[in-house]
């Protein structure tokens, strides 16, 4: 037996070990600290940055485990930072299964099932967001959708893959993601390519600026490429007016992306503030978001397979389909940037067959409803102030209740409140205001769990008050 061959009596006795030790981590979960106590960067590098071992440690390399786990963040359910989804378990051993069936879910041939079942669950992704027709693959997340979704953009309006970059012009929101410019770099037309159009009071693109930017850009000489729409800003969850921007994009031959890496999938829930969402020629959405996935299952879809086909399709003779059959001889290579693909839809496959996709709605519902009471508990405070709407589940504010340097102040808050451990927020910048930041999405969240924000606020403040604050001489 050659040395890498594991025995099934021990496969399955170190698998059995695990789900025990896992099923214990999530029973503990709800009651442990939102972040790891007195943490170091120091700590982390004495305990996991030592040398590769020249002899194996067996079973005793699963020992670690528990230092590993004490030393993360949690996914509890008082995590509220970022956009970050809460881990479905059914989803995670979704994924231990895939890993066990290794497969390249890149074309039907090399993962015939794979294959179907990430083009089915694609299918029902489309479905569910009201874009029925569209196609599509999943992805590692939301910003190499977005990258994705521009290639087939700049393809489809200044194309580049033969014979280079020629220019070629994106517009987006002062709100817009941060993979936006990064991916007009990557494509070669570099962050001055980018457009960044002013937003309203409710942080949403204005539309007539949009249009002043394109009608400047085409005075000039520039190829306008595309137009992102944002379905939920990363900073307050704002939703661009998506007919309007369709509507501009349509009168002057633009490709409409939108970004809705963190809200399109409420349209489950408020299928009324996405009105316009079908009319995109791409879409990103992150199922590790608002279906919370484990991290790493991204999904762009998109009108029209062809386009895709114009932008990826690029196959050397070893990988070429061997059959004209629509089934038989699919290949997501040559709609995707990705050749070597992981089995990514079997965790999801599982997770929306198990609970249902009911469950899912109710629970988007859920956190809608929270980041309202949160909001609410906020304004009844008099030491808090709510920085901007509550579009979606983010919810940005800042402690007002003393004087002195407001900014140095409340990032001092966040750092206690971290500090503190029982709930975990993090920061957005408000226009020139620094803000305290709270996203509920997150399935395992209660209304207790919402209101520690506001007592845990106010208790780090207290924590400050006796020392020198920000500002104060």
């Amino acid at each position: 037996m050659r040395q890498l061959t594991l025995a099934c009596d021990t496969f399955r006795a170190l698998a059995h070990n695990l789900t025990d030790f896992t099923a214990d981590y999530l029973e503990r979960l709800p009651q442990l600290p939102s972040y790891p106590p007195k943490i170091s960067g120091q700590q982390t590098e004495h305990l996991f940055a030592g040398e590769i071992p020249l002899e194996g440690l067996g079973a005793a390399a699963f020992d670690s485990l528990n230092e590993v786990f004490e030393h993360s963040r949690p996914a509890s359910p008082r995590f509220f930072g970022y956009v970050f989804g809460s881990g479905e378990p059914i989803g995670a051993l979704g994924d231990f299964a895939a890993s066990v069936l290794h497969q390249n879910a890149t074309a039907w041939r090399s993962a015939p099932a794979a294959i179907t079942i990430e083009r089915t669950v694609v299918r029902w992704l489309a479905n569910a967001v009201g874009c029925d027709g569209f196609t599509g693959s999943l992805t590692l997340g939301g910003s190499s959708a977005n990258l994705m979704g521009l290639c087939m953009a700049r393809e489809a309006k200044a194309p580049a893959n033969l014979t280079g970059v020629r220019g070629g012009v994106i517009y987006c929101s002062t709100e817009a993601h941060m993979s936006i410019p990064k991916a007009a770099a990557l494509l070669g037309l570099g962050h001055d390519a980018v457009r960044f159009v002013a937003v309203d009071e409710a942080f949403r693109m204005l539309t007539e600026d949009l249009r002043r930017a394109i009608l400047l850009d085409l005075r000039n000489g520039k190829v306008p490429v595309a137009v992102v729409a944002t379905a939920g800003t990363t900073a307050t969850g704002s939703i661009d007016p998506l007919i309007a921007i369709a509507d501009i994009c349509n009168e002057f031959g633009l490709w409409l992306h939108v970004d809705g890496a963190y809200g399109a999938l409420a349209s489950l829930a408020i299928p009324d503030a996405f009105q316009g969402l079908a009319r995109a020629d791409s879409l990103s959405l992150d199922p590790h978001k608002w279906l919370y996935q484990p991290t790493g299952c991204g999904c762009l879809l998109y009108s029209d397979a062809a386009a895709a086909h114009r932008a990826f399709a690029h196959s050397g003779e070893y990988a070429r389909a061997l059959s004209d059959d629509p089934i038989e001889g699919f290949a997501f290579f040559e709609e995707s940037m990705e050749l070597s693909r992981p089995f990514r839809a079997l965790k999801l496959w599982l997770s929306l067959r198990y609970y249902g996709l009911r469950a899912f709605q109710e629970s988007i519902k859920e956190d809608l409803r929270l980041a309202r009471v949160l909001a609410d508990s906020i304004d009844a405070e008099p030491k808090l102030e709510r920085l901007a709407p509550v579009a979606l589940s983010a919810v940005c504010f800042r402690f007002v209740g003393c004087s002195g340097d407001i900014d140095a102040l409340n990032q001092s808050i966040l750092s206690q409140v971290v500090r503190r451990g029982r709930v975990y927020i993090s920061n957005a910048m408000i226009g020139s205001s620094f803000a305290l930041r709270a996203c509920v999405v997150n399935h395992r969240t209660t209304e207790e769990d919402v209101q520690f924000v506001v007592s845990e606020v106010l208790a780090a403040a207290d924590d400050l008050s006796g020392q020198k604050q920000p500002g104060e001489g």
